[in-house]
This record gives C-alpha cells, structure tokens and sequence, in this order.
C-alpha cells in the first residue's frame, strides 16, 4: 500500500520520464558525435530509471523497480565504459569521433 500518495501523484514521473526519453532518443537519432551519442543513451536508461523507481513506490511499496534500477546503474556504468573505449580507439584510427567515419571498419 502507498504512503497516503494518490495515483495522481505519479503523473509527474511519468511525464518527467517521457521527457527524458524523448530527449535521450532526439539525441541518439539525430547526433553523428559519438560521446553525444552516448549521452542520449544514458538520458534512455535515466527515463527507465525514474519509471522503475515511480511504479515501484506506487505499487503496493515494493522494492523491485529499486532493484531493476539499480541493475540499470550498473548497466549504463558497463555501457559507458565500454562505449568510451570504443570512441577512443575510433579516434587513434581515423582521428574523429565521427560516427560515419566508423562505416569504413565493414569493409
């Protein structure tokens, strides 16, 4: 059971979350920069987060959607890691950071 919240209450998150997510999407789809590119994937994983958390307080006050966001930190942390050490060793090759000048590694 909620905390004395009415359901009203979690309009907000949500609507903080579609805002995030359709900025983190914006930016992913628009963006040839590649740490640019990265951001919006964590402003994605950001928006998931504040929902995870949103529903869970909401419901019945578990603590699952505390949990799965959690494991969402870890898997940006991971994410960004591992995306930055991709960008820096497309930078050494091509001496850009330019997601197009990436498509020459198919051949």
């Amino acid at each position: 059971m909620s905390i004395g919240l009415t359901p009203y209450e979690l309009t907000p998150y949500l609507i903080i979350g579609a805002i995030l997510f359709a900025l983190g999407l914006f930016t992913v789809l628009t963006r040839r920069n590649a740490i640019s590119i990265l951001m919006g994937v964590e402003l994605v994983l950001n928006s998931a987060n504040i929902n995870y958390v949103a529903f869970s307080h909401f419901s019945a006050g578990n603590v699952e959607g505390q949990i799965y966001a959690i494991f969402v930190i870890m898997l940006a942390a991971a994410e960004a890691a591992i995306g930055l050490a991709i960008v820096l060793a497309i930078f050494q090759i091509f001496h850009t950071i330019d997601v197009e000048a990436a498509e020459t590694l198919k051949e």
